[in-house]
């Protein structure tokens, strides 16, 4: 089946959100996020592309039988100037100008969907709308789990040889955390994030 890549922004991302929610939700629920999402939490979150200036969501999605097509796949992103203070604030105490960076919120894509190239024309379609719109920087965070963790998987690969083929690098002293209930949890938690990048220019 094929799969159709497509670029959002503002009005045209409101029709896919709750598509996006759930797919949120099914794709965080494996390792390493193992994240126990709520549909409510996560369609207020996921509105703000449509409403902030210089979002996009670029989606994969494929045709159905019953004519609206599914989503399969997404990447978000947004300037990091419009992005939440716990993002903002590692950059601000390095002392780096958060302007000249765009933040990718997520690249999500169904396993059944994977090793197809969609990832490359996620993270192609994100850099060049940051580049249109003058950064310099693309960034983004990603969870640590300890490599014993009880629920890693014994086949998990991280994608940190992923990001680094697309010419990201780690910055280990730009970190920042975020609070979460893991699937098996009764309580939520925080969660070290690290902060990757890649030059625009």
């Amino acid at each position: 089946m094929s799969v159709e890549v497509h670029v959002r922004r503002g009005d045209a991302i409101v029709p896919i959100l709750p598509a996006l929610a759930r797919l949120r939700i099914e794709i965080f629920r494996e390792f390493p996020y193992l994240y126990d999402g709520d549909l409510a939490y996560e369609g207020e979150y996921l509105a703000r592309y449509a409403e902030r200036p210089g979002a996009l969501i670029v989606t994969a999605e494929v045709a159905t039988e019953a004519g609206a097509p599914e989503v399969v796949g997404a990447s978000t992103g947004v300037p990091l100037a419009q992005e939440l203070e716990v993002l903002q604030r590692p950059f601000l105490d390095a002392g780096l100008d958060v302007g000249a960076y765009f933040y990718g919120g997520e690249s999500i894509l169904r396993t059944s969907h994977r090793g197809r190239g969609i990832y490359a024309k996620f993270l192609d379609a994100r850099e060049e709308h940051a580049r249109a719109l003058g950064h310099a920087m693309l960034t983004f965070c990603a969870v640590e789990r300890p490599k014993d963790h009880p629920r890693r998987p014994v086949d998990y690969v991280p994608l940190d040889d992923v990001w680094r083929h697309f010419g990201y690098t780690p910055r280990p002293t730009l970190r920042t955390s975020f609070r979460w209930r893991d699937v098996d949890a009764a309580e939520e938690t925080e969660h070290p994030m690290v902060f990757w990048e890649k030059s625009l220019v």
